[in-house]
């Protein structure tokens, strides 16, 4: 959403403030994760003159893990501080662990390998977060994520004549479309991504101009409710996983794994070989058998290439914008090249046929249709389909 706008659907509280003559400014609630870039995109708000207030949104964390969500919304609060800026604290313990981490433990348990980040955006941070937001009077929310929701024309609202766009962030390498396909209109429609803009270079420099306590601080990787726990460690405590064997194409058993639901396609570490030789090459799982508590995997790049789906059915599927053409470019993973793609039919259900076979295709995963540098949408690969 572009930060010069005004706001023509104002809150209660706007309308008060209106009708006893005061100044009106946009009120944006801030999600303060206690990294730079949630920090430096309140900043700018307050700059631009927005009525800024910073929340610290409490996502669950597993019991068995050291507590860090306290450290994170103390540099929250410090740069609530610096910026002389109200600060509010939002549990949605109960939301996360119904929204996202028991969504993913179920699709780990059916044998897919689930996007928790996409899970996060969609049930948590553009859903309850939001929907508490404007019980307060915000008419806007805002966070750090790289990425640009922009107007085709400069009006205000989103019409069905007027879509806004979902584009790619300045930063390439720090992009994060990939993971708000699911977002809709009325989503981007009160949401700003400050620094959608720039680069992480300057976001960098802006916080250290702004004198902002984090301007240091070193960005978060990972599953954010995992801290330094692998997801292998976190799964073991919710689904009873058995070590099992790892075959060739031919099925004969070359070696053994720790449990077929922490592997994903395309794969190359995590399991043992031992039946090869010193110039075999790096094996890559091509398929997983749940049932049978399998892997199979190759390293003949031939012979990875010829088992690689090349059109698969997809499901939720989400448009912002709906394609002029079927012919598009998709990602299957955050960071990856964009491949191009045509949409087409299989029986009922809508596919994705790629130019090429694909390697590392991951069931339950997301595949995110782009035109040029404008997230179109996305959905969810679901099953591979018969060419």
């Amino acid at each position: 959403m572009n930060m010069s706008s005004k706001n023509k659907n104002t809150s209660p509280d706007s309308k008060a403030k209106l009708a006893t003559g005061q100044a009106l400014r946009p009120r944006v609630f801030v999600g303060l994760s206690g990294g730079v870039d949630s920090a430096v995109s309140a900043a700018l708000l307050k700059e631009r003159g927005f009525d800024v207030t910073g929340v610290f949104i409490k996502a669950w964390q597993p019991p068995f893990m050291p507590c860090t969500w306290r450290d994170e919304r103390r540099d929250a609060m410090r740069v609530a501080i610096a910026l002389d800026i109200p600060f509010l604290f939002f549990d949605l313990e109960k939301e996360y662990k119904k929204g996202v981490v028991d969504k993913m433990i179920e699709e780990y348990k059916a044998n897919r390998t689930p996007n928790p980040d996409v899970l996060c955006n969609r049930e948590i941070k553009f859903g309850a977060f939001w929907e508490k937001a404007k019980a307060l009077g915000a008419d806007f929310i805002a966070t750090g994520h790289y990425a640009q929701a922009l107007q085709r024309v400069p009006l205000y609202k989103a019409t069905k004549g007027n879509p806004l766009q979902l584009r790619e962030g300045k930063d390439k390498e720090k992009d994060q479309s990939y993971f708000l396909w699911t977002l809709t209109q009325e989503d981007l429609s009160h949401t700003l991504f400050p620094v959608g803009h720039l680069e992480k270079p300057a976001v960098r420099k802006l916080a250290q101009q702004y004198k902002l306590p984090v301007a240091e601080k070193k960005d978060s990787q990972g599953v954010c409710f995992l801290g330094e726990v692998t997801m292998e460690e976190f799964l073991s405590h919710f689904i009873e996983i058995k070590p099992g064997k790892v075959l060739n194409t031919e099925g004969e058993t070359i070696g053994s794994h720790r449990g077929v639901i922490y592997y994903t396609i395309g794969e190359r570490h995590g399991f043992e070989i031992t039946d090869k030789s010193p110039l075999s090459g790096a094996f890559y799982v091509i398929a997983k058998d749940a049932a049978a508590n399998t892997l199979t995997v190759s390293n003949k790049e031939s012979e990875i290439l010829s088992l690689s789906p090349s059109k698969i059915t997809v499901k939720s599927v989400n448009w912002l914008n709906e394609p002029e053409s079927p012919t598009l470019s998709a990602r299957i993973r955050y960071r990856a090249d964009k491949l191009p793609i045509t949409l087409v039919l299989a029986g009922k259900k809508l596919a994705v046929a790629f130019n090429e076979p694909v390697r590392g295709l991951s069931l339950g995963q997301s595949v995110v249709f782009y035109s040029g540098e404008e997230c179109l949408g996305g959905a969810v690969m679901d099953k591979v389909a018969a060419l």
